[in-house]
C-alpha cells in the first residue's frame, strides 16, 4: 500500500495557538471560558461532507491508481460501486443505475436536458438549487418558448409549496431535501401520483442514504456521493425507472445540442454501457474506491435503516438544543419537513455577527464551514448526517451557545 503524503496528515490541534476573533476594539476583553470538551472531529462541513468513522486513506485500494477505468479491474470496480448501491439503497432490480460526470449538477442538468420539453413540466423550488432548475428549464432550454407550459411551485426558505398542485400529467422537478434550506418533502412523496402520466425529476443529493426513498414515485433520482456518505466531489449518480428509459428512448429534445457528457442514447435505445461502468468521460478511479470504501461501512453498520438511525439521532441532539434556547430556531419550523442531513438554524444575530460566530468557531476548531448557503438568509448550517458522530454534535451545541454570548456582548 503506497504511504500516505504528509499533506494529508492533520495539523494536531494542540500545537494551534489560540486566536483572539477580530471583532473590533471591544475583542480585546478576555474570552469566557471554554464551555466543555471541543468535538473529536470539527467538520460539519455540507458538502462535501465528513468522512465516515475510522477513515484512513491509506486503507483505500490503490490497484486502481495509474490504471485506465477501461481496464477489467477498472470495468469491475465501477461495475462493483453501481452493483452495491443498488443493493444498499434497494433499488428496484428494473432501474438501471449509472456514474455520471459533474456531480449531482451534471447528473441532474443531464436529466433536464435529455427529457424536458416531451410534456409541460411543474418546478418545484424552496430553495437555490432548485431555483437552478427553474431558470435553466426557461432560460437555457428555453421549453416556454417552444411552446411548453413551466409552472412554478415555490416557497420562502424553510417552508414548502403547496405540491399538491402539481399536475401528474406534468412531468415534476423537486428536491428532496434542499441543502440550502433544511427543508425536506414530507415522507412518502404522497404528493406525486401513482398513476402519473408524467415522469418525475428529483434531485436528492443530501437524501439518498439517509432518508427513504420511495422509488414507486421516483422516475429520475440524482445524488452525489459527496454528501451522505461523505465521498469525493466531481462525480454524480443517476438512477432511472422504466419509465424514464421510455422517455429517453421515445423523445429526442429538437434544436437542442447535447454535449457529449450528456448524451445516453445511442440509435434510439439507452446506452446500457452507462449503468454497467462504463462512464462517459473518464472517472476518477480513486474517488471510486473512496466511495465503494464508504459503501462497504454503510453495510457494516446496518445499512441504509442504520444511516438514517444515525442522521435522525444528531437532529434529535439539535432540536434538545434549540428548545432550551430561545436566541436560536430552525429554519424550517414544520418538524414533519425538516431535515436531518442539513440543518439550517437562524440566531438572533445581524447578518455581520453570524460571520464572526461562524469564523469565532473555527479559529477554536470547534466548527469548520458551518455559515449559511450565500443566497439563504443569514444563518447556519450544521452537517449532522450519519458520518457525523453523535458526540461530536453534543460537544458542539454548549459551543454555540458560548459563541453566541461572545459574540452579542462584543
Amino acid at each position: 500500500m503506497r504511504a500516505v503524503p504528509l499533506a494529508f496528515a492533520r495539523v494536531s490541534r494542540i500545537s494551534r495557538v489560540p486566536r483572539l476573533p477580530q471583532f473590533g476594539v471591544s475583542s480585546m476583553r478576555m474570552m469566557s471560558a471554554a464551555p466543555g470538551p471541543k468535538p473529536v472531529n470539527p467538520e460539519f462541513s455540507s458538502g462535501p461532507c465528513k468522512k465516515r468513522p475510522g477513515y484512513d486513506v491509506s486503507t483505500l485500494d490503490s490497484r486502481v491508481a495509474g490504471r485506465s477505468h477501461r481496464s477489467k479491474l477498472g470495468k469491475e470496480r465501477l461495475a462493483l460501486a453501481i452493483d452495491e448501491t443498488k443493493r444498499l439503497l434497494g433499488v428496484p432490480e428494473d432501474y438501471l443505475v449509472g456514474i455520471v460526470p459533474a456531480s449531482d449538477t451534471g447528473a441532474y442538468e443531464m436529466a433536464m436536458w435529455n427529457m424536458l420539453g416531451a410534456r409541460n413540466v411543474d418546478i418545484c423550488h424552496w430553495e437555490s438549487f432548485g431555483k437552478g432548475w427553474f431558470g435553466d428549464a426557461v432560460s437555457h432550454l428555453k421549453l416556454r418558448e417552444n411552446g411548453i407550459e413551466v409552472n412554478e411551485h415555490t416557497a420562502e426558505y424553510g417552508e414548502l409549496p403547496d405540491l399538491s398542485k402539481t399536475n401528474p400529467d406534468n412531468d415534476i422537478c423537486f428536491t428532496f431535501n434542499g441543502t440550502t434550506s433544511g427543508v425536506r418533502v414530507a415522507e412518502g412523496c404522497d404528493f406525486i401520483s401513482d398513476d402519473r402520466t408524467g415522469i418525475t425529476l428529483c434531485d436528492a443529493t443530501s437524501a439518498c442514504f439517509a432518508m427513504n426513498m420511495p422509488w414507486e414515485k421516483l422516475d429520475v433520482t440524482t445524488y452525489s456521493w459527496q454528501k451522505v456518505l461523505g465521498g469525493e466531489g466531481a462525480h454524480g449518480v443517476m438512477i432511472l425507472s422504466p419509465k424514464a428509459v421510455e422517455r429517453l428512448e421515445s423523445y429526442t429534445p429538437e434544436n437542442r445540442p447535447l454535449p457529449k457528457i450528456f448524451r445516453m442514447v445511442k440509435k434510439g435505445k439507452v446506452d446500457g454501457a452507462i449503468f454497467k461502468g462504463a462512464t462517459i468521460n473518464t472517472p476518477s478511479m480513486l474517488c471510486v474506491e473512496d466511495y465503494i470504501d464508504a459503501l462497504q461501512w454503510a453495510d457494516s453498520i446496518g445499512g441504509v435503516p442504520a444511516l438514517i438511525k444515525l442522521s435522525e439521532e444528531n437532529l434529535a441532539v439539535v432540536e434538545s438544543f434549540v428548545a432550551e434556547n430561545d436566541w436560536i430556531d430552525f429554519l424550517a419550523k414544520d418538524p414533519a419537513i425538516r431535515s436531518s442531513t442539513s440543518v439550517c438554524l437562524t440566531l438572533d444575530l445581524t447578518a455581520d455577527q453570524i460571520k464572526a460566530f461562524v469564523a469565532l468557531l473555527e479559529k477554536e476548531d470547534v466548527a469548520y464551514d458551518i455559515g449559511g448557503y450565500r443566497d439563504a438568509p443569514p444563518s447556519i448550517r450544521i452537517w449532522c448526517g450519519s458520518t457525523v458522530e453523535k458526540a461530536d454534535v453534543e460537544a458542539l451545541m454548549p459551543w454555540l451557545k458560548w459563541a453566541y454570548e461572545e459574540v452579542k456582548e462584543s
